[in-house]
């Protein structure tokens, strides 16, 4: 099945794998088969991927939700504050994941080992159990760069760094939360001609909130770049979407985006239209690949997507709180 998920070319070829991904995980995942089950809905019901249902995120925070006997490898939680239930998503296969992360990356960015990797993020010692630190800690690994690495306090050392690598004209990646970019453009500012700064969220408890259109304005001025890229990840996913520019988000193959109604949850919007996000991520073959989460978005015509919020009353998660 791994070999049928990476190798996904067309809609139909999506279409057939999403339909078994879904048979595997109605027989063998009990949380997800409870759910089906009480919406009266069973695979031989199912005929298009609209119809397959999908689990609500919080699910991940009240209830073991995994589709295979084999031993837990990893186990990825969500950042929360004290006090406060946090996702866990239990993978037992770890090459599933390094595998969707390094051919979504190529896919979008081509080999990894052609970029210096900077990380203004927690470091994996700092931060273990983060499914995004995990990934960008092996990227870092995988770069095969001397240079590459984390950064999370010292400023001064990671603008040095972006300095000479730009001067040399080595291509450049550098990946943070929100509000530490901030930070680092107005200790000071430049004028980066091969890098490419990829912010993933987290303002949320360390500065004043900022619309997206703002955020990466500043930052734009800041760093000299003409676009901001971003990551669409979570502690639930083992895929990511990414933005090259104006927060629109692509996803590899294996990935795909959905609106439904927000009135409605089992009413799939058609493309265009404001609804909350539903994600299929087929490399959580082990856990469970359909899930309603607490976005909001809207898709566009050539499967492009935007976040556009929340859910109200949603608690906050993702890198927001990562490094509290």
């Amino acid at each position: 099945m791994q070999e049928s998920i990476f190798n996904i070319k067309t809609p139909e070829d999506f279409k057939q794998v999403a339909l078994e991904v879904f048979k595997h995980q109605f027989k063998n995942n009990k949380v997800y088969r409870s759910f089906c089950d009480l919406l009266y809905i069973h695979p031989s019901d199912v005929s298009k991927v609209e119809e397959i249902p999908f689990l609500p995120i919080h699910f991940f925070k009240s209830r073991k939700v995994i589709s295979s006997l084999e031993k837990i490898k990893e186990t990825f939680t969500s950042s929360g504050t004290t006090g406060s239930l946090t996702s866990k998503h239990f993978v037992t296969d770890i090459n599933l994941y390094k595998e969707s992360y390094l051919k979504g990356f190529s896919h979008f960015y081509g080999n990894i080992e052609d970029y210096t990797v900077l990380a203004l993020l927690p470091n994996y010692l700092e931060r273990k159990g983060s499914s995004l630190v995990f990934m960008v800690d092996d990227l870092i690994k995988k770069s095969n760069k001397p240079e590459s690495g984390f950064y999370l306090d010292n400023l001064l050392e990671l603008a040095k760094k972006l300095e000479e690598l730009n001067k040399k004209g080595e291509k450049t990646l550098l990946i943070g939360v929100s509000f530490a970019l901030l930070d680092l453009v107005e200790m000071q500012q430049f004028n980066l001609k091969n890098t490419i700064i990829m912010e993933t969220g987290g303002m949320k408890g360390r500065r004043k909130e900022l619309i997206r259109e703002e955020l990466h304005l500043i930052l734009q001025k800041g760093f000299g770049v003409d676009e901001i890229h971003s990551e669409y990840g979570m502690t639930e996913l083992l895929s990511q979407g990414y933005s090259d520019g104006k927060g629109v988000f692509k996803t590899p193959p294996w990935m795909k985006i959905l609106t439904r109604d927000t009135e409605d949850a089992l009413t799939i919007l058609k493309n265009g239209k404001t609804g909350g996000i539903n994600v299929i991520d087929l490399a959580n073959y082990n856990s469970c690949s359909f899930i309603a989460t607490q976005d909001l978005g809207k898709i566009h015509k050539n499967d492009t997507f935007e976040i556009i919020g929340r859910f109200d009353n949603s608690d906050i998660r993702g890198c927001n709180l990562m490094v509290l």
